[in-house]
């Protein structure tokens, strides 16, 4: 299988709040990280603007209200609670046509129970917004009166087309973006650019490519840093910050197939050597698209003509190198070849399951009565291993394993009708999951579990994937739970067997009953903590040191 990596690339990130994380990311694929914070995220000096539009909330003073980022959800929260009732506040949004940009101010509104009238899809840029409002609210919104929560840098364009469409619209900004206080690290990695010491520039937001020419402006290097680039691999992480890279003349080779961190490294790995070499090569542009996948693993983006990594391909799955079907039966087969105990074989299953899927947690359970224990988990709740128990029947994992279907919800899936509430899981932590039984000879023997922090729908192949995993390795899991109660049944003999031993010794040399012999025993493993077996294990090597004949004896 092939594996991504940037071959020792050198890879400029301007990240600056996940800056570890992007350093740690990069240095994983094999590539020279220089990470270089870009903005700092600032107070506003005054929040007067966020303030008034608490006190015209309360008065009713608007229809609807657009949220365009979650931690803006948050920090407007604060701010309105320091002058205005928090259950006033929420009452009065709540009355409110809520349109959220995106999942992440939709977690955060869902925090707050505020009913959300229309979701603006992935990729949601301001024209998927746009476009949600058209349908949602079509001639509707001409006699609305508008607020729009801002977070970061504003977007004039968008607030044109709102204007156009509302009868009244009222930016409520609550956070800014500004420079970082040293920008020298900044000028170097522009000098660095123009010099052509740098292979890579992976772009996460449109503010970190505003920053950049600003500063590449501030030294007279804007147009150097222009022409640089056109020779340097230049990663877009979406649509908006693809249309503030072509505000400046900068064309990315292409998009992630979702705009997130690991994806965008991991993809940057994958193809960046062979677009490199063909930029350097001085490829006609049209050319360059066959440094990517071929047509099939890539979609174009409408808007700005940059090419799209497509959601899986044969070399990708989220954090790690992703599995063609082939590849598939191969590991599957492989892990049933070596016949391991259950617990190591669980952890090869979940190990597998995560790479097929990308996933941010992954359980397994296996049916043992009429319970459902968790047997093998990627975090959280490790801990719980061996000792969580969910009863079949009950809860997404236990109407699965009755009624031998698979589930796939993409969001929201606290809200399914099947969903239990268990203190000790993590499930309500979860937007969306795909479930599936784990069968062996017509019955279902376990249950396997991949979930989401945010919405995510599962491909027909990735549904696929699971459910067949799940018919191959329920044998598996059978033979190694087998096996593994076998040889618990065959240890419990083999100490029954010492133990039994252990007590005929002692009561042929103390002259007392079995049952003294063996309180005598249980007494000494829970003053010396130590096993029964283990107790008598020493008993019989005594008696064994006492029958040895001495050297002396032995001359004698």
């Amino acid at each position: 299988m092939p594996h991504a990596s940037f071959d020792s690339l050198r890879v400029v990130s301007l990240e600056s709040r996940r800056a570890r994380e992007v350093e740690k990311l990069i240095r994983t694929y094999n590539g020279e990280p220089i990470v270089v914070p870009s903005m700092r995220e600032v107070p506003l000096s005054s929040n007067a603007a966020c303030l008034q539009f608490g006190h015209d909330l309360l008065a009713d003073r608007f229809d609807a209200i657009i949220f365009f980022t979650g931690v803006g959800v948050r920090a407007m929260m604060r701010i309105l609670e320091t002058e205005f009732p928090r259950e006033n506040l929420l009452e009065k949004l709540r009355g409110l046509t809520v349109i959220s940009r995106g999942v992440k101010p939709q977690a955060a509104l869902i925090e707050l129970r505020v009913p959300i009238t229309a979701l603006a899809p992935e990729p949601a840029t301001w024209h998927e917004v746009m476009s949600v409002l058209d349908t949602t609210l079509g001639d509707r919104a001409a006699g609305m009166r508008l607020a729009v929560q801002e977070y970061g840098a504003s977007n004039p364009e968008m607030l044109s087309e709102l204007v156009n469409r509302f009868d009244s619209v009222t930016k409520v900004p609550v956070y800014q973006w500004a420079l970082p206080e040293d920008l020298e690290p900044l000028r170097s990695v522009v000098r660095e650019i123009v010099r052509g010491s740098v292979d890579v520039v992976l772009f996460m937001t449109a503010v970190q490519v505003i920053h950049l020419f600003q500063v590449a402006d501030e030294i007279s290097m804007q147009d150097d840093l222009r022409l640089a680039l056109a020779s340097t691999v230049v990663v877009s992480v979406g649509p908006t910050t693809t249309e503030e890279l072509q505000q400046y003349g900068v064309k990315p080779d292409f998009e992630p197939s979702r705009p997130k961190m690991g994806f965008m490294i991991n993809e940057a790995a994958q193809y960046a050597g062979k677009l490199l070499a063909a930029k350097r090569a001085s490829l006609p542009p049209d050319d360059l698209s066959a440094a990517l996948p071929p047509p099939s693993a890539t979609r174009k983006t409408p808007a700005s003509g940059v090419q799209q990594v497509a959601a899986m391909t044969a070399t990708m799955a989220g954090f790690t190198d992703g599995l063609a079907p082939l590849d598939i039966l191969h590991e599957i087969g492989s892990r049933i070849a070596l016949a391991d105990p259950l617990h190591l074989v669980l952890e090869r299953i979940v190990k597998f399951a995560c790479a097929v899927i990308p996933c941010d947690s992954c359980f397994v359970y296996t049916v043992e009565g009429e319970q459902l224990i968790l047997r093998a988990s990627k975090n959280p709740h490790a801990d719980q291993v061996d000792t969580l128990n969910v009863p079949v029947g009950e809860g997404i994992t236990g109407w699965v394993a009755k009624h031998r279907e698979s589930v796939a919800i993409p969001k929201a899936a606290s809200e399914d009708p099947r969903f239990s509430f268990f203190a000790l899981l993590p499930e309500d932590r979860f937007e969306a999951m795909l479930s599936t039984p784990l069968v062996c000879a017509n019955r279902v023997i376990g249950v396997i579990n991949v979930q989401h922090r945010d919405p995510y729908f599962h491909s027909d192949l990735q549904r696929r994937l699971l459910a067949t995993l799940g018919i191959l390795v329920g044998a598996e899991i059978e033979r190694a739970r087998l096996e593994t109660e076998n040889l618990d049944l065959s240890q419990r003999l083999e100490s029954r067997k010492v133990i039994d031993r252990a007590k005929g010794l002692l009561q042929a040399e103390l002259g007392i009953t079995e049952e003294e012999a063996y309180l005598t025993m249980q007494k000494e493993s829970r003053q010396r903590r130590r096993s029964m077996r283990d107790i008598a294990e020493a008993i019989l090597l005594s008696e064994k040191l006492r029958q040895k004949p001495t050297m002396s004896e032995s001359r004698a």
